[in-house]
């Protein structure tokens, strides 16, 4: 639940903090006061939309601090995704308290944290959303578009995951048949190119040039081509080191060796000679390890004039192969991949028949899904109608019915059927579209029935209604008051309203008012004891004037 807002250079809010309590908390004032300002900065830390309009102006920057419990909310229930989310975003608290920030300077640069964690802006509303539902002052406007109307009911339902398998399951339907179109009407087109593509495909093929082959053969050619001089060059140094018998120079490693032994006998007769000694025996075993080597290699290098006009002939035909390509030799076997998998794919998609069939099994698979959905949206319908109904008769509607049509349309990512919000205002007569019936006052009724329904369903936390009480009046204000009351009993509710029949059912009030500092206008808000409450309920009950008589009605209302 929501503990505490803090909110600095907001709009014409200069610094406020505020504590929240649990149950049904109203902020009532003067038209113009800001009492939505509060809805719109915490809408702000939410992740909600904020430029450089929202800085109070003179100011440097706008700063809205949000702080929320895991635990408290008043039946005790908090999401249980949110731990789990703040754990793999890496915000998670260990004491349960969950503060959310967005800061906003005067250029229009945004910061966001949770926790004290830097964030985005869509972290800080893909959290909100778990914490937070807010009602706003315009969503009965909403309801007359069929889509809002789809919207609330498959959320009603928690229809979302299977809305989501639905779209993907449409999409590839849908994208199959028009790839299946495409090649009905470029049939020709589809057929040139997958010749061109058997014939390259064939040609390296044929090849069968390996990955790696042309920088191994080219090794090969290099070695053979110098046969002679490398035989030649290596049998030179290997009489160098140990094989000379050609002169009287006796070899490299034999003078070594006998230059060991003479000095091994000096440093018997003087140690200091000894590090000379130590340099020089690893030279004679580097330099038969030499030996060991060029005798290895000797014996594997030969004169092959044959493997060399292989190994030429096979260069050629990769060269060659590579100038019609217009590639690098090295690059033919990547290339004989890339032209088979778009020969495979072609091929696959040239199979009318094999095409249509798999189009038709993505279409079941759709309309299985489509079926599922329509009977869960059925189910819902009618609950949900039966709950609107039911609240029309204590909102001065009775004898009225909601009732929700589910119209047959063509496939759509969402479904086969439009959802269509239906009312009758009165007994004995037909429902009909919402849209062409509900006078403004019905409207806004019927959209607060929904609201509260919809939002007993829910696991958010707290609610916030942002004067959607706007265009009812007398005994309706009153039910509507016990409505909301009734709905903080189980959660934390926040509402902006003008109704003193709805300001007298909270059990928390905030009177906002506007205060004028100097050459400037700011918002202040106060929490309200039991005999300023009576005066603000006179106030919202007689306006400017308050008598000794309104001041009884106030009192009569906060005693009901």
């Amino acid at each position: 639940m929501l503990r505490t807002l803090s909110i600095r250079d907001f709009v014409i809010v200069d610094a406020i903090e505020l504590e929240f309590a649990a149950g049904f908390t109203v902020f009532t004032g003067e038209t113009g006061a800001g009492k939505s300002i509060l809805i719109d900065a915490l809408a702000l830390a939410l992740g909600g939309r904020g430029d450089a309009s929202v800085v109070r102006e003179g100011a440097a920057k706008a700063d809205v601090t949000a702080e929320f419990t895991l635990a408290g909310a008043a039946d005790g229930a908090v999401p249980g995704d949110v731990n789990s989310w703040l754990e793999q975003n890496e915000f998670a608290s260990e004491d349960g308290v969950i503060l959310m920030r967005r800061v906003i300077d005067n250029a229009g640069r945004s910061k966001a944290f949770i926790n004290g964690v830097a964030a985005t802006a869509s972290q800080l509303r893909e959290l909100g959303e778990m914490l937070v539902d807010i009602h706003g002052q315009h969503a009965h406007q909403s309801l007359l578009k069929s889509e809002a109307q789809r919207l609330l009911l498959d959320g009603q339902a928690g229809l979302q995951d299977d809305l989501l398998a639905l779209a993907g399951a449409f999409k590839s339907w849908r994208s199959l048949a028009r790839q299946r179109e495409e090649f009905e009407t470029n049939a020709k087109n589809v057929l040139l190119e997958r010749e061109r593509l058997e014939w390259q495909v064939g040609e390296l093929e044929k090849l069968a040039v390996k990955p790696g082959e042309w920088d191994e053969i080219t090794n090969e050619h290099s070695r053979l081509s110098h046969a002679a001089s490398l035989i030649e060059g290596a049998q030179e140094a290997l009489n160098v080191i140990s094989e000379n018998d050609a002169n009287d120079t006796p070899p490299m490693l034999s003078q070594l060796s006998t230059l060991n032994q003479k000095i091994g006998k000096l440093v018997d007769v003087d140690s200091s000679l000894k590090p000379v000694l130590e340099a020089l025996e690893p030279a004679r075993i580097q330099l038969q390890e030499a030996v060991y080597a060029l005798n290895d290699y000797l014996s594997r290098v030969e004169l092959d004039p044959a493997r060399l006009h292989q190994v030429e002939d096979r260069m050629e035909a990769i060269h060659s192969a590579g100038r019609k390509f217009r590639l690098a030799p090295d690059e033919l076997p990547q290339e004989l991949e890339t032209l088979s998998a778009q020969l495979r794919q072609l091929a696959d998609a040239s199979d009318l028949d094999a095409m249509r069939a798999q189009e038709e099994k993505l279409k079941a698979a759709y309309l299985a899904l489509a079926q599922k959905m329509s009977k869960a949206r059925a189910k819902a319908a009618q609950a949900l109608g039966s709950a609107v109904t039911a609240a029309m008769q204590d909102l001065s509607m009775s004898g009225g019915r909601f009732a929700i049509a589910l119209n047959p349309c063509e496939a759509a990512s969402y479904g086969v059927e439009q959802v269509e919000f239906l009312v009758a205002g009165h007994a004995g007569v037909a429902p009909r579209p919402l849209a062409k019936v509900a006078s403004g006052g019905e409207l806004a009724r019927i959209a607060l029935a929904i609201s509260v329904i919809t939002s007993s369903a829910t696991a958010t936390p707290t609610l916030i209604f942002d004067e959607v009480d706007s265009g009812i009046g007398g005994g309706v204000a009153e039910v509507v008051g016990r409505l909301l009351k009734r709905l903080g009993q189980d959660r934390q509710v926040l509402c902006v309203t003008h109704l003193p029949q709805v300001a007298s059912q909270a059990n928390q009030h905030f009177q906002v008012s506007k205060q004028s500092l100097g050459n400037k206008t700011v918002s202040a808000i106060d929490g309200l004891d039991a005999k300023n409450r009576i005066e603000e309920i006179a106030r919202m009950l007689g306006g400017l004037e308050i008598t000794a008589t309104t001041r009884k009605h106030a009192r009569e209302l906060l005693a009901l």
